[in-house]
């Protein structure tokens, strides 16, 4: 019975890596680790419910009750991790990492050891060894981008476009704003390269146009 749950385990970290790799490639906040750990963590929870409390025995209704409560605290843990800067998402991660503990201690408190020690080594190489995949792995460099000029010296949308373009950025939405006194124009875009140095490229270019009165480039993960 262990060595079958341990194939769940490791089929459920592979599933959530998997998925985690196309969320790394566009750009998002939740990447491979982050999808890898919650599916992990999920598959412990689910394991630890229905695991015998003693060999010969059965799942205990009650244990599942207290299971239950043990996740509805870590739910509350995990999100004061998260923190929201501007447009930028941090702790996800760490929030996924503190749901696999929960989902370990469970394992140990019902008595799997064996399993316990496989989801721990599983963990440690997901925060470990898949950081290093993933920062080798290409992504698409997603931009939130105020661009800000005095309105009787604006640049048309399709030469900002074409500025743009020389760094090989796609607009993915785009707004105008006029407002202020004197009146400033305004483009709000949200930009995407393959670039990862695309934001530094970009600010060092706009610095170069003479009619730009004010920037802010803010990478975005969602």
């Amino acid at each position: 019975m262990t060595t079958i749950y341990a194939f769940h385990l490791v089929c459920a970290l592979l599933a959530g890596a998997l998925i985690g790799v196309e969320r790394s490639y566009h750009g998002r906040a939740a990447g491979m680790r982050t999808y890898a750990l919650v599916c992990l963590g999920s598959t412990l929870v689910v394991i630890a419910a229905i695991y015998p409390a003693a060999p010969g025995g059965s799942a205990d209704p009650g244990a599942s009750r207290v299971i239950q409560g043990i996740v509805t605290g870590i739910g509350f843990l995990g999100a004061g991790v998260i923190v929201n800067e501007g447009l930028s998402v941090r702790g996800l991660t760490t929030a996924a990492s503190i749901w696999v503990t929960a989902g370990i201690g469970i394992l140990i408190g019902v008595g799997s050891w064996a399993l316990a020690a496989l989801a721990t080594v599983l963990t440690l190489g997901t925060l470990s060894v898949f950081r290093r995949i993933e920062d080798r792995m290409p992504t698409q460099s997603w931009l939130h981008c105020y661009i800000r000029f005095p309105a009787a010296d604006t640049i048309d949308e399709e030469g900002l476009r074409a500025l743009l373009g020389t760094l090989g950025f796609r607009i993915a939405e785009l707004s105008y704003r006029l407002h202020g006194e004197p009146k400033i124009f305004e483009y709000r875009l949200v930009l995407w390269s393959s670039d990862p140095a695309a934001g530094r490229k970009l600010a060092e270019l706009l610095k170069q146009q003479t009619a730009v009165a004010e920037f802010r480039i803010s990478p975005s993960k969602d």
